[in-house]
């Protein structure tokens, strides 16, 4: 049985992607996303890998999502950022984080005084009831958070994808 760690399928990738350079990104991305199906993650477990020792508030940030979905294939999520958003004092991303799907980054959003408000309206695909996290990151370098539990009554991600 082979695994991943065999020497043999190390050498097989490192040939196909030596060979066929417009393959690597996708695939470097893929490995970076740190699958976790059925491992539901706790809150510090989601949010450890973007804030690293960073200050992290419960302030100033509304996540806006229905209570039920009916279907986890398009659930509509809205985030509010209050910031004066001034060149000085603003948010530079919103992150989307998930407890139970196969990929816990669901989306990034990258902000800037240009922006006038910070505030993202969006679809998701969810695996499940679970809880999802809006963290906002200042240009201060300060995190600030929101969170909620979504009840999905069917799954969007079942054969995680």
């Amino acid at each position: 049985m082979n695994h991943p760690g065999d020497p043999r399928r190390r050498a097989l990738t490192s040939l196909l992607l030596g060979s066929l350079p417009w393959v690597a990104p996708g695939w470097r991305s893929a490995q970076a996303q740190q699958m976790n199906s059925g491992h539901l993650l706790s809150f510090a477990e989601m949010v450890a890998p973007w804030v690293a020792g960073a200050k992290l508030v419960k302030t100033d940030v509304t996540l806006n999502a229905p209570v039920l979905a009916e279907s986890g294939s398009l659930v509509p999520i809205q985030v509010q950022v209050k910031s004066p958003m001034t060149a000085q004092d603003h948010v530079t991303h919103v992150h989307l984080l998930s407890q139970r799907n196969p990929v816990t980054h669901m989306a990034v959003f990258q902000l800037g005084p240009w922006n006038g408000r910070a505030e993202i309206s969006t679809r998701v695909r969810l695996a499940g009831t679970q809880e999802v996290v809006a963290l906002a990151r200042l240009s201060n370098g300060e995190f600030r958070y929101d969170r909620m539990e979504i009840i999905v009554t069917e799954s969007a991600c079942v054969d995680a994808s």
